[in-house]
């Protein structure tokens, strides 16, 4: 079941890209951010309402928050860049280096997580980063 959220999150992701390639042209990135955000706020909280999980806002450890609100500035941080990448480059490019997170996850969950790099995940990763490096070359 992961692996179809995991394909529905890609085909969303690379509509997250055209259309906000599209919506930012003629206003500042920082706004168009802003934007998405309260629509993805809204979202989520919609999401959280519908499923009747809100109640479990009082049984989040500090540690959770903690890392959950150091998340959420690392997201905020992400878009921000990425938006302001769209604007300035093509849509295409912009996207093959952003996917190159997919690569540095590898790197920090060994680091951090100590999860392990088998040679299928060392060879993918390094397909990854020449097939990136060779769309915006």
């Amino acid at each position: 079941m992961w692996a179809f959220f995991a394909v529905l999150s890609a085909v969303f992701a690379a509509l997250t890209s055209i259309l906000a390639k599209v919506g930012i042209a003629g206003i500042h990135s920082n706004l168009a951010v802003a934007i998405r955000t309260v629509v993805v706020l809204a979202m989520a909280w919609g999401m959280v309402f519908i499923t009747n999980t809100q109640g479990g806002i009082s049984q989040i450890s500090k540690n959770s928050w903690l890392f959950l609100i150091l998340s959420g500035l690392a997201t905020g941080a992400s878009w921000l860049c990425y938006y302001k990448a769209l604007q300035l480059g093509k849509a295409s490019q912009v996207v093959a280096i952003d996917k190159l997170s997919v690569v540095i996850t590898l790197v920090l969950a060994f680091v951090f997580l100590h999860e392990k790099i088998t040679v299928r995940s060392a060879v993918g990763s390094l397909f990854m980063t020449v097939g990136a490096l060779l769309m915006v070359l």
